[in-house]
């Protein structure tokens, strides 16, 4: 069972990592990515690794105006020095193709926990949900 204080923790990780997005936080997000980190991406299935990330957040390609998450409703769990959180977002960005999306999703992030340097994103999947037809 995860226990309440690794719950607020990763829970907080993750806004950090969303908020880092929308702020276009390379800083943050320098911090809390791992260093083989990876996205899959919502709306294409499109793999990025760290380093695509950081770039299309440097050059102002890649833009998140808004993401909304529902923490309460989230599933945090924790197996050894792994960290899960499944949650939901609402999020509005923009790709760098300058095509906007609003889109909702479930997503899985994967925290590992580091020496030192605390909780590390490693791998982030999001699955768009579809509105009822």
């Amino acid at each position: 069972m995860t226990s309440p204080d690794d719950r607020a923790s990763l829970l907080r990780h993750d806004r950090r990592f969303f908020d880092a997005l929308v702020a276009a936080d390379l800083a943050t997000l320098d911090a809390l990515l791992a260093d083989d980190f990876l996205l899959v991406g919502v709306g294409d299935g499109a793999v990025a690794t760290r380093a695509d990330l950081l770039g299309l957040m440097a050059a102002g390609t890649l833009r998140f105006p808004a993401i909304h998450s529902y923490p309460d409703e989230a599933v945090v769990r924790r197996a050894g020095d792994v960290g899960i959180v499944v949650g939901r977002t609402g999020m509005d960005f923009t790709g760098p193709d300058g095509t906007t999306f609003t889109a909702g999703s479930r997503y899985t992030h994967v925290f590992a926990a580091t020496p030192g340097a605390g909780w590390r994103l490693l791998s982030a999947q999001g699955t768009e949900i579809k509105p009822a037809a």
